[in-house]
């Protein structure tokens, strides 16, 4: 049976379909306000009938044409539904559905105890061209220096960008834009089969002698006390780093299996991609662009014509058995401290490392064979050792 093409022109009839199955919607492009469709004073009631979504497209194999849609959020809604921890505010739970060109922009700095913009936890979706822009965390300014979970020096109110949580989910030009603290785009829930191509999550820099200048503040008021030890055995921002404000770009979580990114790039984030597991992980042609540590793989990862640079830390670290990397160092550098351009640990690891034709690397950087990450990652904190071979 075909599907049924429908033509739409506001949210409360994209919420009706969105629930419906077998049907192609489009949307008539423009600007649609959340709270034309979700008043703040209707929060309060939905949060009493467990409604924590902003909107659930729970029916199966739709198509959603929502090019030049952008769907835009007063942060503010988000405090007054006041939704359990990790909850996302969209959600894709049904499956076989193509969503394309959908813009979501929020803005102000109300928060919410966690969660992600956008989650897709059906099985066999398809995410394409999606743009968001994502704010709304607290504290803001200081990525994960006093913490991210529990023993955090500061309480905590993330704000992330894209969770996937259902198999055979595929993204393909989808952007993130991170003004705030918590993830880009991340996979949990032992997800399977998740496709990445040509997606792009960009994050914003801060240094910390700019952080150490504060006279108030979150940071002044805890003396810039740090969750992790720094070189000088202290737990305390240190000067000279470069510091991401939201956390990775590309993130796993447990034991993924077969997850695959081409001609993807992390700018400006905590993690390029950190995929730190031993269930398949490929990267073709995938790009990291100032980032404080650009690619953390595991057992058993492919990395094929990857390429980034060590401005504001560390490019690589291989943490694992049977990793095959093959990384273009770009040779941008910086004044910021970065103490090593990679590290490997374990065994039966190939790694090569190329230099871009006519320009190379001039400030030099050592690779460290047999040390592990710093603590948490943290460029400020020292290296572990282990046993290689």
């Amino acid at each position: 049976m075909s599907a049924e093409k429908i033509e739409i022109s506001s949210l409360e009839e994209l919420a009706f379909y969105a629930s419906k199955s077998e049907n192609t919607i489009t949307m008539l492009p423009g600007e649609y306000n959340l709270t034309d469709y979700l008043p703040a004073d209707s929060m309060a009631e939905r949060h009493d009938q467990g409604l924590f979504q902003f909107m659930t497209f729970s029916g199966n194999n739709n198509v959603f044409n929502l090019e030049g849609v952008e769907i835009v959020i007063d942060t503010d809604l988000r405090n007054a539904l006041r939704p359990p921890i990790h909850t996302s505010e969209f959600l894709i739970s049904g499956s076989g559905n193509t969503l394309l060109g959908l813009k979501i922009r929020y803005f102000g700095n109300g928060t919410s105890p966690g969660g992600a913009a956008l989650e897709v936890s059906g099985n066999s979706n398809s995410v394409k061209n999606l743009e968001l822009r994502v704010t709304g965390s607290f504290p803001y300014g200081y990525g994960d220096l006093f913490g991210k979970g529990r023993g955090s020096i500061i309480q905590h109110h993330k704000h992330s960008g894209l969770l996937v949580t259902g198999s055979n989910t595929r993204l393909m030009g989808c952007k993130l834009y991170m003004q705030s603290f918590g993830h880009g785009f991340y996979v949990q829930k032992d997800a399977e089969n998740i496709y990445f191509e040509d997606c792009y999550v960009e994050g914003e820099l801060r240094k910390t002698d700019e952080m150490l200048a504060e006279t108030s503040g979150p940071a002044f008021d805890v003396n810039f006390r740090t969750v992790t030890v720094n070189r000088e055995g202290e737990h305390r921002v240190t000067p000279g780093y470069m510091k991401s404000l939201c956390e990775d770009g590309f993130r796993t979580y447990g034991q993924i299996k077969n997850i695959q990114f081409k001609n993807c790039t992390a700018k400006n984030t905590r993690g390029g991609f950190e995929l730190r597991t031993d269930g398949g992980i490929r990267l073709e042609d995938c790009t990291v662009i100032g980032t404080e540590r650009g690619f953390w793989v595991g057992d058993g990862a492919i990395m094929k014509n990857c390429k980034g640079d060590a401005s504001y830390g560390t490019l690589f670290f291989i943490q694992g058995k049977n990793i095959n990397a093959e990384i273009t160092v770009v040779p941008t550098h910086s004044n910021c401290l970065v103490h090593a351009l990679g590290t490997i640990q374990e065994m039966n690891n190939h790694v090569v490392l190329k230099s871009e034709q006519e320009n190379k690397r001039t400030k030099k950087i050592p690779i460290l064979i047999g040390y592990t990450p710093p603590g948490h990652g943290e460029s400020m904190s020292p290296f572990g050792e282990s046993e290689t071979s």
